[in-house]
């Protein structure tokens, strides 16, 4: 003798018991879900045949499976381990099984919400404005844009640059309306716009204020940055925080259809500037003073200006003391950052060298971005191993005037060359196997908040200071706007 539940059999309007039926229905077993267990951060494929194609999610255990059919993984969890609820990962829709019937509830909006978050125009314009607490479904309460990222092995510098780069406004705002890159066409077989799909699928569980859990792990946009740097970038490797912005930004920048020179995207909108570069070949050192003077007068040796983009400025620190004596030994060196800002003066020469020449340089800059991004070079390699420059660079949090490094026909033109910062990227402990941490500016309540890896902590203006910066990220003010950071 078979028993089946009353609730598992149906009969369509042909009479005939047809386990495809897709008629919506009620589910009897909506309360078996379990949204503590839910987690979409994952990359979707099946937990056993791990393939991306038809993936559901199963809302009583969190895994995944593949297909729905009879035979189907999804299908054999279900009846093996009384699971009836799953959700199709791609087009969002509640199936229960076996019966296999498609389920229209109201109720289960929120699952959806969290496995693809949707911002409207209004709700993005009302970002900056917020100062409202979250509550995840857990019970911990958090700022939607100030969430801690899951440290997957070693990625830490990967995290700290994206939680710098999701507090960027217009970059932000921009990602978080997919209508505004999911038509951009790319060349067939292109791998770099999953960067994009990716980057924009992160923002949004950053800014999503109805999270399941406080905390986002960020493994999808990792794999897409280790394949399409060619596993230059890992999430089981320490990488430099600089070289992962420089590629990341340049990446997303061609991926959206922007070239070099003429085609922009967000990216450059938001973050190129661009500066003079002037350029003096210097005779060798070793030859005679006659010799040396008589070069000087040959087409080659005189100063060339090019004029060059820049996404990031990169500021030199003075080398640190190499011996200490007793008295020192605990002083650790400073310098104020208009000090290392000098190499943009125009009039300050720095001495470059190649394998076989030698090159004087100094900078001017001629257009400042609307956010500007300093990268204060701290690590140096030599032919044995990378050293770090622990010198702290004093520099205030607000109100940065940059006018004096514009070239004066530019300064007429550029209103405004005041800057405050918004994000610090901090190095902590030695070059290889130091640690990435970030101070964050939140707009809405003009507080400061410190994240590292899933941690996430509020911290006095005054504390920033006093850290090992190494990527900084100041926004530039309109003229409507006054100092909100109030430090």
């Amino acid at each position: 003798v078979i028993c089946v539940e009353p609730s598992r059999l149906f009969f369509p309007k042909n009479g005939r018991l047809d386990s495809e039926d897709q008629r919506s229905r009620h589910c009897p077993y909506l309360d078996t879900i379990n949204r503590s267990v839910l987690d979409f951060d994952f990359e979707k494929l099946c937990s056993i045949s791990l393939s991306h194609i038809n993936a559901y999610a199963c809302l009583v255990c969190g895994k995944y499976f593949q297909g729905r059919g009879l035979k189907s993984h999804a299908y054999i969890h279900s009846v093996q381990f009384s699971h009836h609820v799953f959700l199709n990962l791609h087009t969002l829709k509640f199936y229960c099984l076996p019966d296999n019937y498609e389920i229209i509830d109201s109720s289960l909006e929120d699952i959806t919400y969290v496995l693809k978050p949707t911002f409207t125009k209004q709700q993005i314009a009302n970002l900056e404005k917020q100062v409202k607490f979250s509550r995840a479904y857990d019970g911990t309460t958090y700022l939607p844009g100030i969430v801690g990222l899951n440290n997957i092995k070693a990625n830490d510098y990967a995290n700290a640059v994206l939680q710098a780069l999701s507090n960027v406004p217009p970059l932000r705002n921009y990602f978080l309306e997919e209508d505004n890159y999911k038509n951009i066409k790319r060349p067939p077989g292109d791998i770099m716009f999953l960067l994009v799909q990716r980057f924009g699928e992160l923002m949004r569980k950053l800014w999503n204020p109805r999270n399941f859990k406080a905390h986002v792990s960020p493994h999808e946009m990792l794999q897409a940055v280790v394949l399409c740097s060619k596993k230059t970038f890992q999430i089981t490797k320490q990488g430099d925080g600089v070289d992962f912005l420089s590629w990341f930004l340049n990446a997303l920048h061609s991926a959206l259809g922007g070239t070099k020179k003429k085609k922009k995207t967000i990216v450059t909108d938001v973050f190129q500037g661009s500066m003079r570069i002037f350029t003096k070949k210097l005779p060798h050192p070793d030859l005679p003073a006659e010799e040396k003077e008589q070069l000087l007068h040959n087409d080659e040796y005189q100063e060339t200006m090019v004029e060059s983009t820049f996404m990031y400025l990169t500021l030199d620190l003075p080398t640190a003391p190499l011996y200490k004596d007793e008295k020192e030994q605990l002083i650790i060196p400073q310098v104020p950052l208009f000090n290392i800002l000098a190499k943009f003066n125009g009039i300050t020469e720095k001495e470059y060298k190649t394998y076989k020449e030698n090159f004087l340089k100094r900078f001017q800059l001629t257009k400042l971005p609307p956010y500007l991004i300093f990268c204060i070079k701290r690590f140096t390699k030599n032919n044995f191993f990378v050293e770090k420059n622990p010198t702290i660079v004093n520099f205030p949090i607000t109100n940065v005037d940059l006018r004096e490094y514009l070239s004066e026909e530019v300064q007429a033109v550029h209103k405004n060359t005041t800057y405050d910062l918004i994000a610090n990227i901090v190095h902590d402990g030695k070059p290889s196997e130091g640690s990435y941490r970030i101070h964050v500016l939140h707009h809405g309540t003009g507080k400061w908040y410190e994240l590292q890896d899933l941690q996430v902590t509020d911290i006095l203006p005054q504390m920033i200071t006093l850290s090992e910066a190494y990527i900084q990220i100041w926004k530039r003010r309109d003229n409507d706007e006054t100092n909100q950071q109030g430090a």
